[in-house]
């Protein structure tokens, strides 16, 4: 199966924020191909969901961000619909798509959903959700950490107001949260280098 007419769709509709742009979605297909070897699953299903998840997307605090997977969905329909994807499956593919957020807190019941929720997460981890990270800290306005307590050693983390902290309130505990083994070993490894980096961070203040 071809997916170049969702590509196509996913690149028109790339975000200028390097944190959700083509970029962000072409290392989520690789990761959920990479799932998918080890898991199962059905291609045909996770995919498409995971080329089209970020066709629309609120801006990080926004207040209906967590309808963002909503919004998406609609659009996904549109796109699945005009390239004459399978009426039967397209429950499938929306559900995925509606519930891949971390903010919206849905666990999926079916492997596909798993997996494209898996494969959308380990992209925050490793080097590159470090640079996630801070872009996103960048668009928000917002410094990269606290000057008394950078590592929220005796306050609560508050990722709205530093970029480190969202490390603490999000990031270093999504390998645990994995749906399948593989993803949570790759997770593992990429919150491994996480720690690594926030001890250098601490090594460097420290001069």
């Amino acid at each position: 199966m071809t997916y170049e007419v969702y590509l196509e769709a996913a690149r028109a509709a790339s975000s200028t924020d390097p944190a959700h742009d083509i970029l962000h979605v072409e290392r989520v297909v690789q990761n959920a191909r990479a799932i998918l070897i080890q898991e199962g699953g059905r291609e045909e299903i996770v995919l498409p969901a995971v080329i089209l998840h970020e066709l629309f997307s609120y801006p990080k605090g926004h207040p209906d961000s967590k309808r963002s997977g909503d919004m998406c969905a609609l659009r996904a329909r549109e796109v699945l619909e005009s390239a004459g994807f399978p009426e039967k499956d397209m429950p499938l593919v929306l559900t995925c798509i509606r519930d891949h957020s971390f903010s919206k807190g849905v666990v999926p019941d079916t492997l596909e959903g798993r997996i494209v929720q898996d494969a959308d997460r380990l992209d925050a981890l490793g080097a590159i959700g470090i640079a996630r990270t801070f872009a996103t800290c960048v668009e928000m306005g917002t410094p990269f950490y606290q000057a008394g307590d950078p590592f929220c050693e005796h306050r609560t983390p508050d990722d709205k107001s530093y970029g480190i902290d969202h490390f603490y309130t999000k990031l270093l505990r999504l390998a645990e949260g994995m749906h399948t083994e593989t993803a949570r070993n790759m997770a593992r490894e990429r919150t491994d280098f996480m720690h690594g980096f926030l001890q250098q961070w601490r090594r460097e203040l420290s001069i």
